[in-house]
Parts: C-alpha cells; sequence; structure tokens
C-alpha cells in the first residue's frame, strides 16, 4: 500500500502525478548543484580567479570519475521500481539490501581512488601551472565525501523507485545551508580557500547521505535497512548491473568527451576557463531539470512495466517530452536573456561575463533538446532496454563530440566552433532515440501479448 508522502505511479492524472514527482527531484537536484555553485561563487568573490578557475575546472572531472558508479544506483532504482509494480515485495527487500551494500563497497574504492590520483587527472586535463596546485587540493578534499555521494544516491533511488522524492529533498535542504555556512566560514574566517569549499562539500554530503539512509533503517516496510544484515543477492545484483552498468558506461563516456572540451577550454586560459566554469554552473541547473523528467519518465515507466500495464508507456513518454520541452525553454532562455546578471553572481570581471555568455548562448538555450534525448533514454531504460540506448547515446553525442573536436575545431579554433558541438548532438541522438523507442515498444508490446 503506497503511503500519501508516495506518488501513485500505476493510477491517477499521469501529468499531475509526473510533476508532483518531479518537482521535489528538481529541488533535490538543485541544492546538489548549489554545493558546487555555492564553492565557485565563494571562492571567485574571496580568493579570485585563479581559485575559481581550480574549482570550476574539476566538475566535468568529477562527474567522470563518479558518474560510472552513480550509473548504478539508476539499475537500483529500475530493478526496485518494477518489483514494486509487481507487488514481489520479498524481491524489493532483497534488492534494496543489495543496493545500500553496492553504495558502500563503490564509495569506499571511489574515494580511495580519487584522492590518490587527484593530481594526476588535473595533469591529464593539461591544468594550467597557476591553478593545477589549487585544482588538486580541491579534488582530494571533494573525493572525501565520495562514500556519502554514493550511498546517497543509492538510498535516494530505493525511495524514488516507490514514488517518494520528498524525504531526499529534506535531507539536502538540511545539508544545503550547512555547505553554505562551511563555506562561508572556512573560505572568509579560516582562510583556507579552496580546501575550504572542498571541506565543506564533503561534509555536508555526509550529512545528507546519513539523514536519507536514517529513513530506509526507519523504514517498517518493503525498503527497510538492515545495517547488520546487508548482502550481495544475485538476481538483485545482476539485474541492477544489466541496467546500471549500460548507464555508467554511458554517462562515463558522455564526461570523456566533457572532459575533452574542458582540456580544450583550457587552452584558452584562465579567463575563459573562469568564465565557462561560471556559465557550466548556470547550465546545470538547467539540466538538472531535464534530468528530472528523465527520472520520472524512467521511474513511472518500470513501475507500469512491471505492473504489466504497457499501454501506459507512450502516454508517460508524450506527457514528459511536454513537460521537458517547456520546463527546458523556460530555464534555458530565462538563463540566457539572465545571463550577465546571474554570471555576475559568479565574478565581477566583466572579460569572465563576456567569456560565460557565449557558452550560455550556444550551449544552455538548447538544453530542451538535451532534456528530449534524456527522456527517450528514461524511456528505454524502463522498458528493460539498457545496452541499446547506451550504444546509441555513444555514437550520436559522445563519438561525435570528440570527431567535431578533432576536425572542425581543431580547423577552427574558436571557442564557438567548440560549444556548438553540444546541441547538434542532442538532435542527432534524440532523432535516433525515436526510431528505438518505436523498436523497443513494439517489441515489448508483442513479447507481452505472448507471455
Amino acid at each position: 500500500m503506497m503511503k500519501k508522502r508516495s506518488v501513485d505511479m500505476l493510477e491517477g492524472n499521469l501529468l499531475l502525478n509526473i510533476l508532483l514527482f518531479a518537482i521535489p527531484v528538481v529541488i533535490s537536484g538543485i541544492l546538489q548543484l548549489l554545493f558546487n555553485a555555492i564553492d565557485v561563487i565563494i571562492v571567485g568573490k574571496f580568493s579570485g580567479s585563479a581559485s575559481m578557475a581550480a574549482v570550476s575546472s574539476t566538475g566535468s572531472l568529477i562527474s567522470l570519475v563518479t558518474n560510472l558508479f552513480i550509473g548504478l544506483s539508476v539499475g537500483s532504482s529500475v530493478t526496485i521500481a518494477k518489483r514494486i509494480g509487481s507487488r514481489d515485495y520479498e524481491e524489493v527487500n532483497k534488492a534494496v539490501q543489495t543496493s545500500i551494500c553496492m553504495a558502500i563497497i563503490f564509495g569506499v574504492a571511489l574515494t580511495i581512488f580519487g584522492m590518490v590520483f587527484s593530481r594526476q587527472f588535473m595533469i591529464w586535463m593539461r591544468s594550467p601551472e597557476d591553478v593545477i596546485d589549487l585544482s588538486t587540493t580541491y579534488l582530494r578534499y571533494y573525493f572525501s565525501g565520495t562514500l556519502a555521494t554514493m550511498i546517497y544516491n543509492f538510498a535516494s533511488a530505493i525511495l524514488r523507485a516507490k514514488g517518494d522524492t520528498r524525504r531526499p529533498l529534506m535531507a539536502l535542504i538540511v545539508a544545503g545551508v550547512l555547505n553554505a555556512l562551511m563555506n562561508l566560514f572556512f573560505v572568509i574566517s579560516l582562510k583556507m580557500d579552496v580546501a575550504g569549499v572542498g571541506l565543506a562539500s564533503s561534509l555536508s554530503s555526509y550529512v545528507s547521505a546519513i539523514m536519507v539512509l536514517m529513513v530506509l533503517i526507519k523504514d517498517d516496510g518493503y525498503t527497510h535497512v538492515d545495517m547488520k544484515h546487508l548482502y550481495l543477492e544475485k538476481s538483485a545484483a545482476i539485474d541492477i548491473m544489466v541496467v546500471g552498468v549500460p548507464a555508467g558506461i554511458q554517462s562515463t563516456f558522455f564526461n570523456i568527451s566533457n572532459v575533452m572540451v574542458q582540456s580544450s577550454v583550457n587552452e584558452f586560459g584562465q579567463i575563459i576557463m573562469a568564465g565557462n566554469g561560471a556559465a557550466s554552473s548556470i547550465g546545470n541547473f538547467v539540466y538538472n531539470i531535464m534530468n528530472s523528467f528523465y527520472q520520472c519518465c524512467l521511474t513511472f515507466t518500470s513501475q507500469n512495466v512491471g505492473a504489466g500495464k504497457i499501454n501506459r508507456v507512450p502516454k508517460i513518454l508524450v506527457s514528459c517530452l511536454i513537460l521537458v520541452s517547456i520546463f527546458g525553454l523556460i530555464s534555458g532562455y530565462g538563463s540566457y536573456l539572465f545571463g550577465e546578471t546571474l554570471l555576475n553572481i559568479y565574478a565581477d570581471d566583466p572579460k569572465v561575463i563576456e567569456a560565460g555568455m557565449i557558452r550560455l548562448a550556444l550551449i544552455v538555450r538548447f538544453y530542451f533538446l538535451c532534456g528530449i534525448m534524456e527522456v527517450f533514454v528514461g524511456s528505454l531504460r524502463g522498458m528493460g532496454s539498457s545496452i541499446l540506448p547506451m550504444f546509441v547515446s555513444l555514437m550520436g553525442a559522445c563519438v561525435f563530440r570528440i570527431v567535431w573536436i578533432m576536425t572542425w575545431f581543431k580547423a577552427h579554433h574558436t571557442i564557438s566552433d567548440l560549444y556548438i558541438s553540444y546541441p547538434l548532438s542532442w538532435i542527432i541522438t534524440a532523432s535516433v532515440h525515436f526510431i528505438t523507442f518505436l523498436f523497443v515498444y513494439h517489441r515489448l508490446k508483442k513479447k507481452t501479448a505472448h507471455s
């Protein structure tokens, strides 16, 4: 029986229920992004452009290293949602225990790996001499909180799978306020510079992770977590990996292309780096809205497929496409129209603001295209197809961008020619995903009709 705080994904008004599900996810994502945005803003205002460049230039690298494992939480969400939809609650709990166990194992491994190789990562990214030491310091503090990041993402995936998006939001509200206060204290009062903002982000991550984990520990239903008896259950682990590994690989390769873009940005020097970082931070808030509707489509589709309600899948897709387009156009164009005001929050240097406006004009304005692409992927994964959308996304977005950098950008070598690869890759990839959806949906209907 669904509790009142959970959204009913199988019955009722679809558009309304998707919005009820999406709004807390949007706000939660915004609060997560504030961790890094506040870092960039505070070092930009109180420590200078070198520190700002050091912090802002690590975003794509952090995503590259962490997203392979965070992708596994997508597998966790799909697996648990399908089992909830089929009312197989004993199997749901096995998947829950397995998910938290995986989060701890991967979190510990990633924390150690990230802290050890932080400097080498920045060398590979061709970080400038006046930035590399600061970037390395920030990364090491940031990676000290990766265990918490893994636990939070997996625990939140479990709650989202049953329609509960509010309690992860409450955890992040508390953590977000603490992060802001600790940033101000460490940087302004203790003069810790990038080490202070990195430490604040890490400590805040542990607060949100503990809070959302306690929700599951105290739960007396099928999503209860027993920390004394965590285990990896074979069938649950396989189901999670089947969906999660391709999702993680796709995300990792996306970020490889983003790291290549960041490395190309680094060639233009500190001012362009700082402007790009500030605009990227603004763009991340827009992308978060796009990704929230991906989460909606993924979870709603998974539960309905588990419940055998295959005919609702296209309705879910169309609803999410409409909403992601509306929200994407408003937030993307709004960010561009108010771009100078928003960029001024991050930096006072007019040249940095000018550099940031180029990214807002050529990438952030068109994020609704990215949202459309993401929603198709959510529908495909919710139907149990993870390898095919991974392959399409890798070819349409990642490979395309890499080829673009090595050909068109190499020949023209302007920052605008670098940025334009993003909207072009979204159009190509979304078009192929649409064709893929038709194929996978009809195959699923045929399979269901014969079972």
